[in-house]
Parts: structure tokens; sequence; C-alpha cells
């Protein structure tokens, strides 16, 4: 059963932060836990907060939870710095939602 539960899934640099602000982080080290914990954790959390990098890792999977109302997987930075992932998506989000970049003008 869904509820308001957020998540974090990264690596344990990344997210140990958030435990301080009461979230359950998860620690994914390669492709196969990343997209296992996820999997596990759409049916539970309303958010889940993933690093850029294992979004990249499990790109497909994402997608598929991307066209769901639940839950609503995001992008974050990992420890190492942005890949500028979770930025172009934001930008098309708006852009899907508005018809126009008013955010990036295509940039």
């Amino acid at each position: 059963m869904l509820n308001n539960k957020v998540a974090v899934i990264g690596d344990k640099d990344s997210v140990l932060a958030f435990k301080a602000l009461g979230v359950d982080v998860f620690d994914a080290r390669n492709t196969f836990e990343a997209q296992e914990t996820l999997k596990k954790l759409a049916r539970e959390y309303a958010v889940i907060f993933i690093t850029e990098d294992i979004v990249e890792m499990i790109a497909d999977i994402v997608a598929r939870y991307k066209t769901r109302a639940y839950p609503a997987v995001i992008p974050i930075p990992s420890a190492k710095g942005t890949t500028g992932l979770g930025m172009k998506g934001i930008s098309k989000d708006v852009e899907k939602a508005l018809g126009a970049d008013i955010l990036f003008n295509n940039k």
C-alpha cells in the first residue's frame, strides 16, 4: 500500500545526508541492486529520489515509472556532482506540459 514515504537511492556518500532529514536511504552499488531496490520501493513509497548516475544505469526502468502517477521518481545530483540529467528532465517535462521550453530556451 502506497503512503507518503520518501526514499533516496544512490551511493553511500550521496544518500547519507538524507538520513538526518528522516528520509529512508538505500545504497545501490551496481545496476542489479539499483533495479531491484527501485522495483521494491515503488510499491511502498510516493517519492523516490535517485542519484543521476544511478538513473543513467537503469534508465529503462526509470522511464517506465515516469509514465505513472506514483511513485514520483526524481533524479538528483550525486556527491560527485551533477551530470545535468535532472535539469534536462525538468526541461522536458515543462516543455511537454506547456508546449514550449520556457526555462532554458533550448540551451
